[in-house]
């Protein structure tokens, strides 16, 4: 077994994660501000680091007994190896690691607790980039007809295989939003992508929702914090990448009905005008 140390945290090497466990890592922990691979073998990686021979512990027991389930409203996600709680609502297995959205992130964390405010009971909800598939099967349980759509290949098989072990009905496409939009319209799109990504979509969001049709907008990072002579909270947005996804709401006439914020990443729902 072999080490690659990398400096950062989990959270915010969080965007490197599906490269490291599609390269064959076997396990991810953190010490201090050191986050340490583990690898059967030693290999080229495009991150930095260094590698190091391990000693004869067993790292994968060790990594598993460090991942706990995460908790957002009523949902709770549990890796397949814990015991499931049966008396949660909302429980939801889900092996970590495997591709973004797990629920260790704050913007996914976001996103499943945003889905929770809504009554999805008969609504038709498309998830844009839904690696896991975690938000579409949150939907799902939570009474959509729940749909998926992400343009990596690799992610879309993990995503049916998660549907079917928590048993839900969700449709998983293998393809960009425009491949979904002859399933329009939707009554809800949830999307956690970058804010430039949002900010190109825009008008398939519009294409793909129904009038007055909702939008869940996250992996956007935030403005900066102000307070005003009144001790008024306001946004600067000019520092951040939400001002790309604000303008195009606006412009493809959208209102920002709500703005939630977790570390450094901001959630937007807007509705149609």
């Amino acid at each position: 077994m072999f080490t690659y140390r990398m400096l950062g945290t989990l959270e915010n090497l969080d965007h490197i994660t599906p490269d490291l466990w599609d390269a064959g890592c076997q396990g991810l922990t953190e010490d201090g501000n050191t986050v340490i691979a583990y690898f059967a073998e030693q290999l080229e990686l495009p991150f930095a680091g260094t590698w190091a021979k391990a000693d004869d512990t067993d790292w994968i027991a060790k990594y598993r007994a460090s991942v706990q389930p995460v908790t957002v409203g009523q949902v709770t996600i549990t890796p397949p190896w814990l015991e499931t709680n049966n008396n949660i609502a909302l429980n939801i297995i889900l092996e970590p690691g495997l591709a973004f959205g797990t629920g260790q992130h704050e913007t996914t964390r976001m996103a499943i607790a945003a889905l929770q405010n809504h009554n999805l009971e008969q609504q038709k909800v498309l998830d844009v980039g839904a690696g896991t598939g975690i938000l579409a099967i949150v939907a799902a349980k939570l009474g959509a007809t729940a749909f998926g759509v992400d343009n990596d290949s690799s992610t879309v098989p993990v995503a049916r295989e998660n549907a079917v072990q928590n048993q839900v009905s969700a449709t998983f496409l293998d393809g960009i939003l425009e491949n979904a939009l002859h399933l329009a319209p939707f009554d809800l799109l949830i999307a956690n992508l970058f804010a430039e990504l949002h900010a190109m979509l825009m008008p398939q969001y519009v294409q793909a929702l129904q009038p007055n049709g909702r939008l869940i907008l996250t992996g956007i990072l935030a403005g900066t914090e102000q307070a005003d002579a009144g001790e008024r909270i306001t946004w600067d947005t000019s520092s951040g990448r939400e001002t790309l996804v604000l303008e195009a709401l606006q412009n493809h006439g959208f209102s920002v009905t709500k703005r939630d914020q977790l570390g450094d990443w901001v959630l937007l729902e807007a509705t149609q005008v």
